[in-house]
């Protein structure tokens, strides 16, 4: 009788599919207009794309100003000096090395490296609200690449994410690459699944997707939640506890005794 229960539920046994998001932030540049996330028509050193570049490539690089521009400046005479300010102020982090330099310096804040004041927005959290540019000189840039993949690593689809790796765009990057509930994995594993559900949850998206898909927190990032929050420590903890037995494998020590072991690597 024992062995025909094991043998019925090893035949019940299917694979499970997990994936794992990330937001890489290296996002590519593109057009400087208003509102437009067009491809440059010139990577090197353009700021508009095709349309825009015909539309406003000609004229003075200042927002709200149709006079021609006078090369070889960006803007016209009546805007020169923001144009000498610009380059004055920027013209040397061009040079090879330097905008690394920079970025070091922002990220490491060593006592030899030079301080940069403005502010840099913390990965993960939510843009803060700008002012409107009043000029057209550099070409802005994606915040970052977010990125699907499979437990081994390899790419499953990737987008570009404009202003922040917002939760609602993850929820929305999601329905686009899993559309039906028989492609939607059983895992999605990300470093702020809790928020993505609680988003989810919010704005109706986990009536869809609470029947296939259960959002975890990969292990790396778990660490850092806060034990307080019951709805991601009872939702996305990804430890082998018990309470997402997919999650788990069990295997032996060197003593030959049993023990739990994630089985994605996440």
């Amino acid at each position: 009788m024992e062995n025909s229960v094991c043998q019925s539920q090893e035949s019940n046994i299917s694979p499970v599919k997990m994936v794992v998001m990330d937001g890489v932030v290296m996002g590519p540049t593109h057009c400087a207009y208003d509102y437009c996330t067009q491809d440059l028509q010139n990577a090197c050193g353009g700021v508009f794309c095709g349309f825009h570049e015909i539309l406003h490539g000609n004229r003075c690089h200042m927002q709200d100003c149709n006079n021609p521009k006078v090369p070889p400046s960006q803007t016209c005479a009546l805007h020169h000096e923001h144009w000498y300010s610009h380059v004055t102020q920027y013209g040397r982090q061009s040079l090879l090395g330097v905008c690394q330099l920079v970025r070091h310096s922002e990220e490491e804040h060593l006592p030899w490296l030079p301080q940069i004041n403005r502010q840099v927005q913390p990965h993960d959290a939510a843009r803060a609200p700008q002012n409107r540019k009043d000029n057209y000189f550099v070409a802005p840039r994606f915040y970052c690449v977010e990125t699907i993949c499979a437990p081994c690593g390899a790419v499953i689809a990737w987008t570009l994410f404009h202003k922040a790796e917002s939760e609602t765009s993850i929820l929305e990057f999601l329905e686009a690459v899993y559309p039906t509930p028989d492609l939607q994995p059983n895992y999605v594993c990300i470093d702020k699944a809790c928020r993505v559900l609680h988003t989810a949850i919010s704005n109706g998206a986990w009536n869809t997707w609470k029947e296939t898909t259960q959002l975890i927190v990969d292990s790396y990032h778990y660490i850092n939640h806060h034990t307080t929050d019951y709805l991601c420590r009872k939702w996305c903890n990804p430890a082998p506890n018990g309470t997402a037995p997919n999650l788990v494998i069990v295997e032996n020590d060197v003593n030959g005794n049993p023990h739990y072991k994630c089985a994605f690597n996440s």
